[in-house]
């Protein structure tokens, strides 16, 4: 979901309070027959269709991730200039393209053309570190290189939303709304405003919204309303310390595995979100490895959904364990 500068904004007062306060009293409420997210579990939500093992946010790493088993693709959006949504993480080209400048300044057709796969490298990701060889996937976009098989050119370009939401009609979709930055509410707003009008043309019930920014998020709903969301930091922090209800439309609880030291996703924060009605899916983007031990603490704090840098890892889990999948019988690792 979000990246480790997301998870260390959390207020001081939240790693300091969140010890004592995550396994306190609920408000009691069962809601798991209104929220139909608490029946979609253990969920392998590929984080930008897992970055460590395919380009991040490029239609090759989606395709990847659902043809190994993964049942959910997690993704962030940006605007152009000509007002198209694209799925992509910062707010400028430069970290993950052969390209410079904000996505915001550039129209679609510019950012299209960028090689999205300049930057990976296996196994260890985006990095502009490496040795020249390690980048296995540079050129394939510009046709400098051939693509993989089964795949094609623009699988390694920036992917319009409009692109994967076609692509992937009966894969669930978790949306992350991005803005230029983090003082910058416009941005965000204006993102979400054009997601609101995509998603409502499009009649997708199996997307989950989710932003940094509470007020694009806030606005964002009261212009789909239909669409079910996850709380951004404020909502997330209200409820860590108080129990207060966040925005109406949320269906699931989407939090880092700690910050600053502090465990915040553990069986005891897990139960209490589960009997106020809440899904609970964990992200790691920094907050924790990426690797066997965590994914297994995960799913053993009862989790409903893991957001994997690895998906390949994480699927062979599950596998192995035979836990319980959407539609898919198996153990459950709590009862």
């Amino acid at each position: 979901m979000k990246n480790l500068g997301a998870a260390l904004a959390l207020p001081t007062l939240l790693v300091t309070l969140l010890a004592t306060l995550v396994a306190g009293p609920a408000h009691a409420r069962s809601g798991a027959e209104d929220n139909p997210w608490l029946q979609q579990r253990v969920l392998n939500m590929a984080h930008s269709g897992g970055e460590r093992e395919a380009p991040t946010n490029t239609m090759y790493a989606f395709k990847r991730a659902v043809a190994l088993g993964a049942d959910m693709i997690e993704l962030d959006v940006q605007s152009t200039r000509d007002k198209q949504l694209v799925v992509l993480h910062d707010a400028r080209v430069d970290e993950t393209t052969d390209g410079t400048g904000k996505v915001e300044a550039m129209p679609l057709r510019q950012v299209r053309r960028l090689d999205a796969a300049h930057w990976f490298v296996p196994r260890r990701g985006t990095t502009h570190d490496a040795a020249q060889r390690k980048y296995r996937f540079r050129g394939v976009r510009t046709g400098d290189r051939p693509a993989p098989d089964g795949y094609k050119r623009t699988d390694f370009a920036v992917p319009t939303l409009a692109q994967v939401l076609r692509r992937f009609p009966d894969v669930p979709i978790n949306i992350e709304i991005k803005g230029t930055a983090d003082s910058d509410t416009a941005s965000y707003v204006r993102t979400g405003r054009l997601l609101a009008a995509l998603l409502d043309d499009a009649g997708r019930d199996d997307v989950i919204v989710t932003s940094f920014n509470d007020t694009a998020l806030a606005d964002f709903h009261r212009r789909s309303p239909q669409t079910a969301l996850a709380p951004g930091q404020q909502g997330i922090t209200a409820y860590f310390l108080y129990g207060t209800r966040p925005i109406e439309g949320t269906v699931a609880l989407q939090v880092p595995v700690e910050n600053s030291g502090i465990r915040i996703l553990t069986p005891e924060f897990v139960a209490r979100a589960h009997r106020d009605g809440y899904a609970v899916h964990v992200w790691f983007s920094g907050t924790a490895p990426d690797d066997a031990a965590t994914y297994n603490a995960m799913i053993d704090a009862c989790v409903d959904g893991l957001m994997p840098a690895r998906p390949t890892l994480l699927e062979r889990i599950l596998d192995e364990r035979g836990i319980e999948r959407p539609g898919r019988p198996g153990v459950h690792p709590c009862t």
